[in-house]
């Protein structure tokens, strides 16, 4: 009899990683029902009885939450109510820790011996380490990313396995091949990059984009004062942003932005230096080994909650892994244009800098673990339904 397995992402990254682990499940027990919600990529895996909903789900920040908390209060009943329909074997929670945390509560009240699986571990570290211990009692098995995060939770009593970063297979895939490439420090493929090419990645969310998007065109305009040879890519995450972004550039610009549709991967591995929203995108970058400075602009209200209860140093996760800044953050007001350009300039013009910085980037890289984070997860996920 086929088992079911119930999933729940939220984010365009979580539908990523979730695609990539349905495809890991399949592999090693074909007889498996997946249901759930995500994106588009875990339902063309998963089939009619997924749900797509990632284009209302992945709002950032507090205050956009609360102004949909009446369509988020909605689905988190009908989650409950899926679930409970469904009768799965496991459910498994992908990141989206606002939404997840909250339903794995709800789950262990209703069904006691519900197995919940929580993937792509909620940093709560950075914000509320007391919460673990509850988390413990609400969940089955933690499954992370972080080889520090591992320690932190067992520690608190909840059962953790670090299975690695699912991005390093999925980027390992997107590199040059080495007839195309050189070989940096480290043995790292790296291909020749443009000198006067500067990669812009303004997030996936379109919140986020017309809040970030127009610094980094005034940034652009900064760089060309100085450097009117550079010209510019725009990491676009889907055919709608893309447009949004168009409709931003004034007629003087456009000749000076080329708007590239699913191809950060590409720019990355291009450009000689970039500005980079923060996210899971930081961290592509510095596995591409492009020098680059982390931007972040929310509204007001998610800024000052986020000022309260975050406990890390650093915003950007290389600054957090290294423990130190490597990468420079332009954080809420702190995001100016005169400075983000200043500082793009010190990176096209000081080559012991970007060379600092670059090997410091190999150095996180390494502690993203090796590839086959999906098989690892797949594995432990399918022990705990047979268990």
């Amino acid at each position: 009899m086929a088992k079911t397995i119930y999933f729940v992402a939220g984010e365009a990254s979580a539908d990523n990683h979730g695609a990539a682990l349905m495809r890991a499940l399949r592999k090693a027990d074909v007889d498996l029902r997946f249901v759930g919600r995500g994106g588009p990529q875990m339902k063309a895996v998963a089939g009619d009885n997924f749900q797509n909903w990632i284009d209302k789900s992945g709002v950032l920040g507090l205050w956009e939450v609360i102004k949909h908390y009446g369509y988020f209060r909605k689905q988190f009943h009908q989650t409950l109510d899926e679930i409970g329909a469904s009768k799965p074997n496991a459910v498994v929670l992908i990141d989206y820790p606002g939404f997840n945390l909250r339903l794995a509560r709800a789950l262990r009240k209703r069904l006691q011996s519900q197995k919940i699986i929580y993937y792509i571990s909620p940093q709560v570290w950075a914000w509320n380490r007391s919460r673990i211990k509850k988390m413990a009692h609400w969940l089955d098995l933690m499954l992370c990313i972080f080889p520090f995060e591992a320690e932190l939770y067992n520690q608190s009593g909840l059962r953790t396995i670090f299975v690695g970063h699912p991005m390093i297979e999925r980027l390992r895939d997107r590199q040059p091949s080495v007839a195309a490439a050189t070989y940096g420090s480290a043995g790292k493929i790296d291909i020749q990059r443009d000198s006067n090419l500067v990669g812009l990645f303004p997030g996936s969310r379109g919140r986020e984009v017309r809040k970030i998007f127009p610094i980094l065109v005034q940034t652009a305009r900064e760089l060309r004062r100085s450097k009117p040879d550079l010209h510019f890519e725009v990491a676009a995450a889907s055919d709608e942003l893309a447009q949004e972004m168009e409709k931003m550039l004034g007629s003087q610009d456009r000749h000076l932005f080329g708007i590239k549709i699913g191809q950060t991967a590409e720019i990355m591995q291009r450009a000689v230096a970039g500005i980079v929203a923060s996210g899971s995108a930081t961290l592509e970058a510095a596995y591409f080994r492009m020098p680059f400075a982390l931007i972040y602009k929310v509204a007001w209200p998610t800024y000052f909650a986020g000022r309260l209860l975050v406990k890390v140093k650093y915003l950007g996760m290389p600054n957090v892994l290294a423990d130190k800044q490597v990468v420079p953050e332009f954080i809420q007001h702190r995001a100016k244009s005169p400075d983000l350009a200043k500082t793009i300039l010190r990176l096209l013009d000081d080559p012991m800098k970007r060379e600092q910085m670059i090997s410091e980037f190999d150095k996180i890289a390494a502690q993203l673990g090796e590839s086959g984070a999906s098989e690892r997860a797949a594995t432990a996920i399918l022990s705990e339904i047979s268990s």
